[in-house]
């Protein structure tokens, strides 16, 4: 039986390798989900039957009774999530990932201290203490994300002198649990370690403004992965160890992408320096006029260019309007305009928000642009059309010093011979600035709800044949 189960673990964590590497390309994105997702079946069928001693009808039950309640309501949710919510959606599962490496940290301590003699080896005590640090953090740190992303919490809460607070609370609890990893502990020690960790994550997550969320996500699931591999570690599980490991480089690496995106070092994200420093520019303190264009003649500009590059931006989703904007491009294309996507790493709310909200729309995945690809072709751009995108696009990022977002590499789309830009209103973006774009001489404004606006110049288009 034991060596059946380890069979079971290889070909669990070979499928998440291969999975993780066909995910890495669109077209075979779906189907190494689908290997993944068979790997972790597996596995978890060989845990249940393969395991050493007979399980009780009971416990049984009970495990297959959980496994089918998690199963319908991850499927109904993910069934029925809208694009628009598919950040808040990853935050909370990311987060119950977190809250279950915790709660095995603390059940493991609690079998521990159950036993007549409480001894347990230094590596032992080290993956339960850390496990539940860890998990803890990302579980309290996701649901103050999934708040943010939703709107519940939609400003930044700032305490005075919070990096401090933040550096003293972090190294008190780190501190704490090597405490208990030297002397043992006791539970109620560990409670008070599991809430002190709860509070950490929530002042962790908590000043961390909206355009940095794309940044958070990616450091709080790396931290789901890395408190899964403790549990790995405790169990001596391989498969477990494995998506551990998995999950937490990936992390890690994408964390690193979107801290260079948005010219952050790593450091300034572990300690919560989000945004830190300046004060957004008002609409006041923005010099300039703005013009509107009609839909007819957009359609007239567009239809007599050579070149167009769509951006891509959280608009797009709320008004689900990703099938319109590629029933623009195949009309554009019919008539030899070549189009393109410009795609910034922290455009929408979480990594590769755009590219998901795309592939929906079977757009094809070559036409997707990576920033530092697409910067130098604007020049030779006719139109920049810009639908929902807005601090990705900001000139403020390179001319204006005060910006929070002063020194973020940007989309240089104002070096486009026009500029459209799709709002429903003059509002801020997520990052809660003014555009400096906006009042750029070869920009217009394009207002109206997305789908509508697009749906209106497709059919003006239509009628030009």
């Amino acid at each position: 039986m034991k060596n059946l189960l380890e069979i079971c673990y290889l070909i669990g964590s070979v499928t998440f390798i291969i999975g993780l590497k066909m995910m890495g390309n669109a077209k075979t994105a779906r189907k190494g989900n689908l290997i993944g997702a068979g790997g972790m079946i597996i596995a978890i069928l060989g845990t249940i039957f393969l395991h050493e001693g007979p399980v009780p009808i009971m416990i049984s039950g009970m495990i297959f009774g959980a496994i089918a309640l998690g199963t319908i309501i991850g499927w109904m949710t993910a069934k029925k999530v809208q694009m628009t919510k598919m950040p808040e959606l990853v935050s909370m599962f990311n987060g119950m990932g977190g809250a279950c490496a915790a709660l095995i940290s603390l059940i493991e301590f609690n079998h521990l201290m159950s036993e007549p003699t409480h001894v347990a080896s230094i590596g032992t005590m080290m993956a339960i203490i850390l496990g539940l640090i860890i998990g803890t953090v990302s579980f309290s740190g996701s649901i103050i994300a999934f708040l943010k992303l939703n709107g519940t919490m939609n400003k930044p809460i700032r305490l005075p002198s919070y990096n401090v607070i933040n550096t003293i609370v972090m190294i008190g609890v780190f501190s704490f649990g090597g405490y208990i990893i030297a002397t043992g502990g006791s539970m109620m020690l560990v409670y008070l370690l599991f809430a002190c960790a709860i509070v950490y994550g929530i002042l962790f997550t908590i000043p961390i403004g909206g355009a940095d969320m794309p940044v958070v996500i990616s450091l709080l699931n790396s931290f789901t992965g890395l408190a899964a591999a403790f549990g790995g570690f405790l169990y001596d599980n391989k498969v477990m160890l494995t998506g551990g490991i998995l999950v937490g480089s990936a992390g890690t690496l994408l964390t690193l992408i979107m801290c260079k995106a948005m010219n952050r070092p790593l450091s300034n994200v572990i300690f919560g320096a989000f945004g830190g420093g300046a004060t957004a520019a008002s609409s006041d303190s923005v010099k300039g006029s703005i013009k509107d264009i009609q839909v007819s003649d957009l359609a007239i500009l567009m239809n007599y260019s050579k070149k167009v590059v769509i951006v891509p931006g959280y608009g797009l989703a709320v008004a689900q309007a990703q099938h319109v904007i590629h029933e623009l491009e195949l009309l554009l294309e019919e008539r030899g305009v070549e189009v393109k996507y410009a795609i910034h790493p922290v455009a929408g709310r979480m990594p590769g928000h755009m590219n998901v909200l795309l592939a929906e729309a079977n757009v094809d995945y070559g036409k997707l642009v990576e920033m530092d690809d697409i910067n130098p072709e604007f020049e030779q751009t006719d139109v920049v059309l810009v639908v929902g995108a807005n601090d990705v696009v900001n000139p403020a990022a390179k001319s204006d010093p005060s910006s929070p977002i002063y020194g973020m590499p940007i989309l240089e789309v104002d070096k486009a011979k026009h500029i459209i830009i799709n709002k429903r209103s003059m509002n801020a973006g997520y990052a809660g600035i003014d555009n400096l774009l906006f009042y750029d001489p070869k920009a217009s404004m394009f207002f109206g709800d997305a789908k509508k606006a697009l749906t209106e110049l497709v059919a003006e288009l239509k009628t030009m044949d």
